[in-house]
């Protein structure tokens, strides 16, 4: 099939995202499938070395470059705290007891040796993308294409710029799509937490019309005091320890807090220019229009379409078993993404550079760059995704919410997520 990746094919992933990244291609569907999670499949990138489009020497050489940070920081873990990030074992609450020392009775003794067996989930991440870049340094340019050695030493760090800047772009593009996959897999996994603004703010507003705009003048102002006002309290709400706001694995339901620290926040752009423009500008009090930290996203796939991403995501059902979409997901109208530290990222690992010796018969030295990155999803961290539209049927729920804390007996199985199975793994 046209979207299965092999071990030989898995950069055109990579590439895909790039091209709709840089405006070079229309918004596409993205397999993600085997991108963000275990058994990732090692991608590869190289680049043809041979030079042939400098000319010779002219009055003056302008070297045309400029260092590029990647967007998305907030995803990068640094390899100490995820190097080895290979799973993850979560405590589950048991049930409080009857104290014992109401039940004293004379002639009778209380067994001090009952067993109460911790109760653990394990999560378990598998496989890595590999990158590889490479140029070629001719010795000879020195004297057929510049004037002096300065020249070409500015020449030489031009190109090595260029490398990094392509290298911190692929950062960038790993994130993304990791934050995609997260939003993908939230629509079809966990519909409960993707909220649906407009008709969040209608039902609250108790607004009836069906051909209500929020961007009008007369309703904009309105909608981003309430809209600040919801992201508030659900930021609020995602530091009480509860199951409400992430996938629960049955029997194994997960209580988690996401402290206002840990969380992060990624906003669309164009929507929170606006509202600072229009709304904030002639508020009395700005203060009350405070957001929590948050970064703003130009585009979410990619700039052409920049509110949609079209994926086939992963995710894990209510079992914790690995659900790989069959079809592509699209989800449109992304305004925001809320979720914990630990739902989602990347950490870069086993970066190194290294040079041939020259080549004598052909002039020339190739320079390899070689990284590594480690994106991760974990659905059964908190996430919240917003949308700036209205729920359609279709939205209203979902069986593998996960949101079962009934805790039955064998949430204490003797297998609690000591097997190396791929039960529960992301």
């Amino acid at each position: 099939m046209a979207n299965e990746l092999t071990f030989t094919q898995s950069a055109t992933i990579l590439n895909s995202l790039l091209e709709q990244a840089q405006g070079r291609a229309s918004i596409t569907a993205v397999n993600e499938t085997q991108f963000v999670a275990q058994a990732q499949i090692a991608l590869q990138i190289g680049y043809e070395g041979i030079m042939n489009s400098l000319s010779q020497v002219l009055s003056r050489t302008i070297f045309s470059i400029r260092p590029y940070s990647r967007k998305l920081k907030g995803l990068y873990a640094d390899a100490i705290r995820y190097g080895n990030h290979v799973r993850k074992i979560s405590a589950i609450d048991g049930e409080f007891e009857e104290d014992d020392r109401s039940k004293l009775r004379d002639g009778y003794s209380i067994d001090p040796w009952k067993v109460n067996k911790p109760k653990a989930l394990q999560m378990n991440w598998y496989g890595e993308n590999v990158y590889q870049v490479s140029k070629t340094f001719f010795k000879d340019q020195l004297d057929t294409a510049f004037s002096s050695s300065s020249e070409f030493g500015s020449f030489v760090s031009m190109v090595l710029q260029n490398i990094s800047d392509m290298i911190e772009q692929k950062h960038e593009v790993t994130a993304r799509a990791t934050l995609s996959n997260l939003i993908a897999g939230k629509s079809v996994a966990d519909t409960d937490n993707v909220y649906h603004l407009i008709s969040e703010y209608k039902t609250e507003k108790g607004i009836e019309d069906d051909d209500f705009n929020y961007r009008s003048t007369e309703n904009f102002p309105d909608f981003a005091r309430w809209l600040y006002s919801f992201i508030e309290t659900l930021s609020d709400k995602l530091t009480e320890r509860g199951i409400m706001y992430h996938m629960n694995v049955d029997g194994k339901a997960i209580n988690r807090h996401t402290p206002k620290e840990e969380q992060v926040m990624y906003l669309y752009g164009p929507l929170m220019n606006s509202i600072k423009n229009e709304v904030k500008s002639v508020t009395f009090n700005e203060e009350l229009l405070k957001m929590i930290d948050f970064e703003k996203v130009n585009y979410w796939q990619s700039p052409a379409d920049p509110e949609k991403v079209i994926v086939t995501p992963n995710y894990i059902d209510a079992e914790g078993e690995l659900v790989e979409a069959e079809e592509s997901v699209t989800v449109d109208n992304i305004f925001g993404v809320l979720f914990d530290r630990e739902c989602a990222g990347y950490t870069v690992v086993n970066t190194w550079s290294q040079s041939t010796p020259m080549n004598a018969r052909g002039g020339y030295t190739n320079t390899f760059w070689h990284f590594t990155d480690r994106p991760w999803l974990d659905l059964t961290e908190n996430a919240v995704v917003l949308l700036l539209d209205e729920a359609t049927e279709s939205d209203s729920g979902s069986d593998d919410s996960g949101s079962d804390d009934s805790g039955s007996d064998d949430s204490g199985s003797d297998d609690s997520g000591s097997d190396d199975n791929n039960s529960g793994e992301t």
